[in-house]
């Protein structure tokens, strides 16, 4: 999508977000590679590590906005079953950014997930030949060997070392001006999401010989959907592991010693997470009510868990779905409009709605 170009930007603690105004293509390379130094300069937040690569590399930030979106979407996407699901931005209230002060396992996630959305958008552009200083990945020449014989390398595969390199050089650059246990929770976990892209790099392969026969093969590495990295990356959310530091203060220790020591592909946090049961800005938390509940699961998106414990309301709604859907000889698919009557449970407030400012 060429019209997600950078617009009206903020700064979170591990990677820029900014909103987006459909504007052409041809105005962002005017505008921002034309004059690379002046829009650098004026991104609010960036450490000098930071602007000195959005100089040197301006068409990447473009890319960067890619992965801003891909990652917000998946974060959204995983959490939606849940009381915090993933949103940034409520009338103007910079939220998710409350979530990133924190260091929870909500907090956890967002490093690794925006992290490999950094990785996941530069790898992807050096392959479409969109950034000057990359390309396919230049390893993956001449013969190689696997379970299957010999095949050539061919085609483009994916240069995930570059795009882990500048995610790595672009993200962290602001960890790495503290040396607090925060800086380094957040180092750890935007490593585990760099990991998490390069876990799902597959080995594709293209046969050619008579008739398709397999005897001579060119195959190249690609990354897989981005979804993959989202799953893997919700998983280790769930299985995140609570840390402290170490007595000299140089790396993490499990706070609970029945647990394992958390590796390199896990996620850690410090803090407990809140309960994101009511509108509270200082822990990012829009709060539940009205919220849609399914009455009848008994998950994270049941009523009585969503709304948390404070009942719900239930409305009668019309919509037209589409139904008797039949199979046509060749090759469609024809359906009816049917009116279908269903119940929507919403999550009641509070008895004082308003948002908590704790002082």
């Amino acid at each position: 999508n060429m019209n997600f170009l950078p617009g009206i930007w903020w700064s979170l603690p591990l990677v820029l977000v900014w909103a987006t105004p459909p504007v052409t293509s041809s105005w962002w390379y005017m505008g921002a590679v034309g004059s690379s130094r002046v829009m650098c300069d004026n991104v609010p937040g960036l450490v000098s590590r930071q602007r000195q690569l959005c100089r040197r590399h301006p068409e990447a930030m473009l890319s960067i906005g890619r992965g801003v979106a891909a990652w917000t979407a998946e974060c959204q996407h995983q959490f939606r079953r849940h009381r915090w699901d993933c949103n940034a931005l409520e009338r103007g209230q910079r939220l998710l950014g409350r979530v990133l002060l924190r260091s929870c396992r909500e907090s956890a996630f967002v490093h690794a997930i925006s992290s490999a959305g950094v990785v996941f958008a530069i790898t992807r552009a050096c392959s479409q030949g969109e950034l000057k200083s990359c390309s396919c990945d230049p390893k993956k020449k001449g013969s190689a060997k696997d379970s299957k014989g010999y095949f050539d390398w061919g085609g483009c595969s994916d240069n995930i070392d570059y795009g882990i390199k500048f995610a790595r050089a672009f993200v962290d650059a602001k960890e790495r001006k503290g040396k607090d246990a925060r800086a380094l929770m957040n180092l750890h976990n935007n490593r585990a999401g760099r990991k998490a892209v390069k876990r799902f790099l597959k080995q594709e392969c293209k046969c050619h010989g008579v008739s398709g026969s397999c005897t001579l093969r060119t195959c190249w590495l690609a990354m897989a959907d981005f979804r993959k990295t989202g799953d893997y990356l919700w998983k280790k959310y769930n299985g995140a592991i609570q840390v402290v530091m170490n007595q000299d203060g140089t790396g993490f220790t499990v706070a609970n010693k029945k647990f394992k020591k958390p590796t390199k592909n896990d996620l850690v946090y410090f803090e407990s997470s809140p309960d994101y049961c009511i509108r509270d800005r200082d822990v990012g938390s829009l709060g539940t009510a009205g919220r849609v509940c399914n009455q009848t699961s008994r998950g994270m998106d049941s009523c009585e868990v969503m709304c948390c414990g404070r009942g719900y309301d239930t409305s009668r709604v019309s919509r037209m779905t589409k139904c008797e859907c039949k199979f046509h000889w060749c090759c469609a698919v024809r359906c009816q409009d049917c009116l279908e009557v269903v119940d929507i449970h919403t999550c009641k407030a509070p008895k004082s709605a308003g948002w908590i400012a704790r002082t």
